[in-house]
């Protein structure tokens, strides 16, 4: 049997037979999907594709939200041979145009939501064949706007009359396409995954039948997971950890997938969350920092808006449920029976009404993408609806370690999963000891092939079956592998010793209260400096509260910065040098609009950084008080005057 992604849906539609895979929202309200359904739609594509002329290693790329065709149509491209380019719905049009031209993609599935934009990116005479896909029913409202741009109306084919067509041609089509499914070998690319390119130009990591197979087949091995599980699926298809377990971890399982409802575009997404959390009623959900912490930040704020003796107790609670866990691995000694008393009294009245957030039936989150801070894991423990901070690369398919509800260890990147071997290297490929800070590599059958059309780029990934990660950990004396940031992310000081920026930021953002984004920077410089964002109403709320004058102001910040290293959870965490002495007010925030962050919600810490080179370079030329400089007092002045 050949370890196919086909053959997870086969054996998917053998063991679980009418079980429901996938679930959209739609104005009848869910419309369900069987694993059966799925095969058979899925086929019907396939057999289209074949009528308009598709083969083996045709590229298809996928720009549309979550929702049940774009897993359908995956299939369906993957079933003739063909290989899937996914697309973040965030991209900017000429993001698109590289990566379709770079993949020379023949086709392009859109939606409603994406179609304008991907129309924007085939603007181009280098693109002008390129097919488009449609997965909704009305194209009336785009016809214009294709023309405009030099496409013709018969460059798109409706999803509608490709089934169609598929279903009436399925007798003629079905040998061929078991002819080509037998053919499809272990290591025939399934996707083409461009990185979120950072820094220039973004590489297209090529990922394998058996690369999915392996990794989904092994992250189900290591989780508590039960057939039918319901699993939201809140972040974008294209994100290499959504696709693995929303898509093939779930065949593996049987597992019943909801998206949540995005018809309206993003805005719509994000005020459906909270709705479709309760309609779905998932088990577990998949999510990242960012989504947890704006999580914990509204039901913070929600519980200090009653204030009082509500306020009082769930921080008592918080803290007592916090020392009650210790690190998850070793529990706490000693704890008095007045702090397990709080935490009970608080767990009753406060937290099982914040766990209703998630549905009644949540047992624990899974995040990845970026390093989960310690206060989230803790705050989230604490009131019963743990977040297991998991590691991985798109590079590895992507899942490389993971905590689960057996065994788990807050502030780590929990244990290996099944089958991966995984080492930490000095600068001379020599393995380090427990303990030791290295680079990270790994081995297994969950290793991509390389990247696109870039042989140096994946001559230094992946080197005798090693992929060199690129990122900074250790294991500790518990077998716990802890991730401590990117090498090329480095703080560099004055004398050359390096360090990676994120714990630091992390640790800001989670304890000031003015502070909402942070970057922090020193490129072998005599200090530190923080590029920071204000959080906007706490900060307007204050000078009203306390009718502060700018120069005031600006000392508040600069203790809300430092408010980190008084923390129980930080203290003496970090060494001096790293911790900033100065800062620089951001005029606005980080967004995917003004490239700062990018299309999975990491900082583009040197798009930052060329937005305010000046007045961090004025930092460090500075006499007198570096944070009373004339940029902050400008950005402070704004505020006065809204």
């Amino acid at each position: 049997m050949q370890r196919t992604v086909i053959q997870l849906l086969r054996n998917a539609k053998q063991h679980f037979p009418g079980a429901p895979y996938l679930h959209e929202k739609s104005d009848q309200g869910w419309f369900s999907q069987s694993f059966d359904e799925v095969y058979d739609r899925a086929r019907m594509i396939a057999s289209a594709l074949l009528e308009h002329g598709f083969s083996i290693n045709d590229k298809v790329a996928i720009l549309a939200e979550g929702r049940n065709d774009w897993v359908i149509t995956e299939y369906g491209i993957l079933m003739v041979g063909c290989v899937n380019v996914p697309l973040s719905i965030k991209l900017l049009p000429e993001e698109i145009h590289f990566r379709l031209e770079h993949a020379r993609c023949k086709a392009i599935v859109v939606s409603a939501n994406t179609i304008e934009k991907a129309i924007q990116g085939l603007n181009h005479a280098d693109l002008h064949e390129v097919l488009l896909i449609f997965l909704d029913r009305d194209l009336g409202p785009y016809e214009a706007m294709l023309q405009s741009a030099g496409l013709s109306l018969s460059q798109v084919l409706m999803l509608s009359d490709l089934v169609e067509l598929g279903k009436n041609k399925m007798e003629t089509n079905a040998a061929q396409l078991d002819a080509i499914e037998a053919e499809i070998k272990e290591d025939q690319i399934v996707t083409i995954s461009y990185t979120s390119g950072t820094t220039g130009n973004p590489k297209g990591i090529m990922l394998s039948h058996l690369n999915y197979y392996a990794n989904s087949t092994d992250a189900m091995k290591y989780f508590d997971v039960n057939k039918g599980d319901r699993l939201l699926i809140i972040l974008p298809l294209d994100h290499s950890f959504a696709h693995t377990v929303g898509i093939y971890a779930s065949a593996v399982k049987g597992l019943s997938i909801y998206f949540v409802d995005a018809r309206g575009g993003s805005k719509n997404a994000l005020k459906n969350i909270p709705i479709n959390l309760k309609e779905a009623n998932p088990h577990f959900i998949l999510t990242v920092p960012a989504l947890t912490g704006n999580f914990m930040t509204k039901m913070k704020d929600g519980v200090a808006a009653k204030g009082g003796v509500i306020q009082k107790l769930f921080e008592a609670g918080l803290e007592a449920g916090i020392e009650i866990n210790g690190n998850g691995f070793n529990k706490a000694k000693g704890v008095s029976l007045k702090k397990k008393l709080i935490y009970k009294l608080a767990y009753q009245l406060i937290f099982k009404k914040l766990q209703g957030v998630f549905g009644n039936s949540i047992r624990f989150c899974v995040g990845g993408g970026a390093l989960l801070d310690l206060s989230q894991q803790q705050f989230f423990a604490a009131i019963g609806v743990p977040v297991f901070q998991g590691y991985g690369l798109t590079e590895a398919a992507p899942i490389i370690s993971a905590n689960n509800p057996a065994v788990h260890k807050y502030g780590t990147s929990g244990k290996v999963i099944p089958n991966l071997e995984c080492r930490i290297v000095d600068a001379d490929d020599n393995d380090l000891p427990v303990g030791t800070k290295g680079q990270i590599v790994i081995r297994g059958n969950n290793v991509m092939k390389g990247y696109y059309r870039n042989e140096e780029a994946s001559r230094q990934a992946v080197r005798d079956n090693w992929l060199f990660t690129g990122d900074l950990g250790y294991f500790d004396e518990d077998g716990f592998l802890v991730v401590v940031g990117r090498e090329k992310a480095l703080l560099i000081s004055a004398n050359g010793e390096k360090y990676s920026p994120e714990g630091i930021e992390e640790a800001i953002v989670n304890t000031a209260s003015l502070i909402s984004q942070v970057m922090v920077y020193n490129d072998m410089k005599p200090f530190t400096v923080a590029v920071v964002v204000i959080a906007d109403e706490k900060v307007r709320r204050l000078i009203s509260q306390q009718n502060l004058d700018k120069e005031s102001l600006l000392f508040a910040i600069e203790e809300d910065l430092q408010k980190f290293t008084m923390h129980e959870a930080y203290k003496g965490q970090f060494p001096e040098m790293w911790i900033p002495r100065a800062f620089v007010l951001a005029s606005e925030p980080f967004t995917e609009q003004n490239l700062m962050i990018n299309s999975t919600l990491k900082m583009v810490r040197h798009k930052v950084l060329e937005a305010y080179k000046q007045p961090v370079e004025a930092v460090y030329r500075s006499e007198g008080s570096k944070n009373q400089s004339s940029h902050n007092l400008k950005v402070i002045e704004s505020l006065f005057n809204r």
